[in-house]
């Protein structure tokens, strides 16, 4: 997106709001940003960063997916969110001067920016413009988190897992198009046992709910790769509160 085009995003009512950090950049800010950050690659289950950590360095995500996962004083680690392309990541703690709160770990190889905190505080006070992508990114996720939890409440089983994979179809669609079908494969590699961490549900829970959007030929599925069939199907199924369960299973 060039600066001219964004220039126009960023004031309009939609469009800049749910680019990412690095798409609503313009020309010169990305220039700006590269040149004080060292890229790097990161194999897959490699951390971007760790919960407890103090902050130094905040990454953003060129190519690649990660999770973001909190540990409790269990040992139990909980999905929080999955960022993708153009995502800020690591970057919560740093703005807030305080120990990070949640690990980011690589699902596949990630290609990102790594930007030393004062490096990217100075970023922000020559280009403060940013400050308000920045600030949008913190209330789009808080507003995320929040209709999630709202999901989580209201809705069980295959409608809950239809929910999270209908936003997942959303966010993969934005840098992988459909085919020609209109099927979406989904970016984030997630296993049965990270979608039923973050939809708080078991393994088997999860395959049962996969097995029955299957039967209804919304989803396919593979090893740790999930492709949407009938993104619009899936999207009424997961609104549907008072639908009958589906045909031949019980959940």
């Amino acid at each position: 997106m060039t600066g001219t085009r964004w220039t126009a995003a960023r004031d309009g009512p939609a469009a800049g709001r749910d680019a990412p950090f690095w798409d609503a950049l313009d020309d010169g800010e990305r220039a700006a940003l590269r040149r004080v950050a060292r890229p790097r690659r990161y194999p897959p289950g490699a951390p971007l960063c760790f919960q407890g950590d103090d902050s130094d360095h905040l990454v953003v995500i060129e190519s690649g997916w990660a999770k973001v996962t909190s540990s409790g004083e269990d040992g139990r680690e909980v999905v929080l969110a999955v960022r993708g392309p153009g995502e800020l990541v690591c970057e919560s703690a740093v703005l807030g001067g305080r120990e990070r709160s949640a690990t980011v770990t690589a699902l596949g190889p990630v290609r990102a920016l790594v930007v030393p905190a004062a490096r990217f505080t100075g970023f922000l006070d020559a280009h403060p413009g940013v400050w308000r992508l920045v600030s949008g990114t913190f209330v789009r996720r808080l507003d995320d988190a929040s209709r999630r939890l709202q999901a989580h409440v209201s809705a069980h089983g295959a409608r809950r897992l239809a929910i999270l994979l209908s936003e997942l179809a959303d966010l993969s669609a934005r840098h992988a198009p459909p085919d020609a079908s209109g099927a979406v494969v989904l970016g984030p590699p997630l296993s049965q046992e990270e979608l039923g961490s973050w939809m708080d549900a078991s393994r088997e829970t999860v395959a049962r709910a996969l097995a029955a959007l299957r039967a209804e030929g919304l989803v396919r599925t593979g090893r740790r790769k999930i492709t949407v069939l009938d993104p619009a199907g899936l999207r009424a199924f997961a609104r549907a509160p008072g639908r009958a369960r589906p045909r031949a299973f019980t959940l």
